[in-house]
């Protein structure tokens, strides 16, 4: 591959919130414009200002994945926005929905099914929003491969007591991931599955007790792989691999 301009590119993360998306927006907008997508605009607008008063260009458009309309009405919207006219360089799906954590008998449908759409069909509206423009941007000869990034868990390959819903949309997610890094995979579109297992180091989570006082995650640790998987050459693809602190059980 020859390098590109990057000034022309983009990327966009999908589920942006205070810890993972927040962390791999600011670091792909070193580089890149870059696209925020969440539900609620409180978690976009401030990080939205914060890139742009960087330099960088950054806007945030209310999605909800689980919806086909909504994702198709957000990406027409994001064409139509100064700066969105060049090449996708990299998509990340980092929606994490509702957590929950219920004994199975007492689950309702709706949140079995919550799990699977958060999950699995968002993780498939996105999908069909970003491939075309990704294999658009691998024609014109990138710097790095075009890449789509799912973030997920260790209950994508073991789903544990009390974490049906989860479990099951983490299954879903994989199964996807996978299929789509060995369609996509050989016309040089980089498909990750990341399982990231344990604690992530946010506000929210401050008094959360862990086995070690360095035992949660950084988020900019997490951002920083995902730079790290973006930028390897296609002759070396990682398709999986687990992030989780030394003091984590698994």
């Amino acid at each position: 591959m020859t390098a590109m301009s990057t000034k022309k590119m983009w990327a966009v993360v999908a589920g942006v919130g205070p810890g993972t998306g927040a962390s791999v927006a600011r670091t792909f907008a070193k580089t890149y414009t870059v696209a925020l997508l969440a539900r609620n605009p409180a978690n976009y607008e401030p990080l939205v200002k914060e890139i742009q008063a960087t330099g960088s260009k950054a806007v945030g458009i209310s999605t909800d994945t689980s919806d086909g309309s909504s994702v198709i009405a957000a990406f027409e919207k994001l064409m139509s926005e100064e700066g969105f006219d060049g090449h996708l360089a990299a998509a990340v799906y980092n929606v994490g929905g509702k957590f929950i954590r219920k004994s199975f008998l007492e689950l309702s449908q709706d949140e079995f099914e919550m799990g699977w759409q958060t999950n699995g069909l968002g993780g498939y509206h996105f999908s069909q929003a970003v491939l075309p423009l990704l294999l658009e941007t691998e024609k014109a000869s990138p710097q790095f491969p075009p890449t789509l990034i799912f973030t997920s868990a260790t209950a994508a390959i073991r789903g544990g007591a009390n974490f049906a819903s989860f479990a099951t949309g983490k299954f879903a997610m994989r199964a996807l991931s996978q299929s789509l890094a060995r369609e996509f995979g050989p016309k040089s579109i980089h498909v990750v599955h990341a399982i990231i297992d344990g604690i992530i180091d946010i506000e929210r989570t401050k008094e959360w007790k862990v086995d070690a006082p360095d035992g949660k995650i950084s988020p900019q640790a997490i951002a920083d792989a995902y730079w790290h998987l973006h930028s390897q050459p296609r002759t070396s693809f990682t398709y999986e691999f687990d992030i989780r602190p030394y003091a984590e059980r698994w």
